[in-house]
């Protein structure tokens, strides 16, 4: 799987959504070498604090393939993902996630906790982090979402 070229679809994906105002972060799914749903950011156009770029590329997937479980797609995420977004990886059985920036202050997949990979539950996603890395970085996040 060519890792550069997903992350630099997810890097378009974040671009576009800063460009609405949205914070700068992207994500797009992979199924069998195909990019099959994109997304960004768009909490401050939906009024939807829950509108993050991973968790709607997995909702686009899921409408896409008329299915919710997803164990041979691999989700490419500029930023490492909240809570919330892991979450719903693992409850998709999401087989993999690549990232290209950690998130020091609320990154789940390994960075502030890791429920990716969480022992107790019936399944467990395989990270691979720092893609495009320094790419991602100069993004930023863009516009402060208030919690």
């Amino acid at each position: 799987m060519n890792y550069e070229l997903f992350m630099s679809e997810a890097i378009a994906e974040a671009r576009r959504g800063a460009a609405a105002g949205e914070s700068a972060v992207g994500a797009v799914a992979v199924l069998d070498d195909a990019m099959i749903a994109r997304g960004c950011d768009r909490v401050l156009a939906d009024n939807d604090p829950t509108a993050h770029a991973v968790l709607r590329t997995i909702q686009a997937a899921a409408r896409r393939l008329e299915s919710r479980r997803m164990g041979e797609m691999t989700i490419f995420a500029t930023h490492e993902p909240c809570a919330m977004c892991v979450g719903a990886l693992v409850e998709a059985g999401v087989g993999s996630l690549v990232y290209g920036l950690a998130d020091e202050q609320r990154g789940s997949a390994g960075s502030v906790v890791d429920l990716a990979r969480v022992p107790g539950l019936p399944h467990q996603l395989a990270v691979i982090s720092g893609v495009r890395e320094a790419e991602v970085r100069r993004l930023g996040i863009g516009v402060a979402v208030p919690d």
